[in-house]
């Protein structure tokens, strides 16, 4: 039985959607992998590359200018990769510039960063630029597991205190809880301003005492001429000479006492 009209029709359009995916899908790709454009390469040395693989994206200033070409172990210590770049790209690249291994986000893909370059030169082809070893996922939560240790004992020791302080417990919880504590502070205070009154009032009744009234005044004067010389041997004699005075006022204090008894 022969095919009819309406059946060759059908396949015509099957085979011809077929090769305009499969050209599509091609197309795609080699724009993806930087076949139909011209690019260049560069190379770099990683001591680990962190799960990146080939057909990685590259990005120069947050943009995808290329792919991981091909990675390559050379020893046990180190790895090489080879990376495509567009041609377009190639005099924004500079010899100073670093190569980086990050993420599209916390778990995303692995990509390749170029960082900017400050220098005038401009890398040449499969020229090898310098890199920094990336930060290790593993390691990265690690140290945040710690933290989180860390904060959750820190976290119960707190919830302890604040218990027994609000239990009355210790001298903070007494502080809070107990109000005839309180009253006692304020008393307590208040008998110091009290007593720094008195002692104000007797400070005040001692220069105004005539065996003492002297002293007052050459002590004032001293600290007058204190202000004004800032040389060290004077300050030493006018210590000197204020207890040499406190000395003849309450030794001559003593001789007229004598003098009293004696008469």
């Amino acid at each position: 039985m022969e095919p009819t009209s309406g059946f060759k029709a059908k396949l015509g359009i099957f085979v011809a959607a077929g090769l305009v995916l499969f050209l599509g899908a091609i197309f795609y790709i080699g724009r993806q992998k930087h076949l139909f454009n011209p690019v260049f390469r560069v190379n770099s040395m990683f001591k680990n590359i962190n799960g990146l693989e080939i057909g990685n994206n590259v990005r120069f200033s947050g943009i995808n200018v290329g792919t991981v070409d091909n990675i390559r172990i050379i020893n046990d210590t180190t790895v090489q990769v080879s990376l495509i770049i567009d041609k377009d790209v190639q005099k924004f690249v500079k010899t100073d510039c670093y190569v980086t291994i990050g993420s599209e986000g916390l778990i995303g893909d692995k990509i390749i960063n170029i960082t900017q370059g400050s220098g005038d030169d401009i890398v040449d082809e499969g020229q090898f630029l310098p890199s920094n070893e990336p930060i290790e996922t593993d390691a990265i939560l690690a140290s945040l597991k710690v933290t989180g240790e860390n904060a959750e004992v820190v976290s119960d020791q707190l919830a302890q205190i604040l218990y027994k302080i609000n239990s009355g417990k210790g001298t903070f919880g007494m502080l809070i809880n107990d109000s005839s504590m309180a009253t006692n502070i304020n008393t307590t205070i208040n008998n110091l301003k009290r007593s720094t009154k008195g002692l104000d009032e007797n400070m005040e009744a001692a220069k105004h005492n005539i065996l003492l009234r002297g002293y007052f005044k050459n002590k004032k004067k001293n600290q007058e001429n204190k202000s004004d010389d800032k040389n060290t041997n004077g300050n030493d004699t006018n210590k000197k000479n204020d207890s040499g005075l406190l000395k003849k006022i309450f030794g001559k204090d003593k001789k007229d006492k004598k003098n009293d008894t004696a008469k």
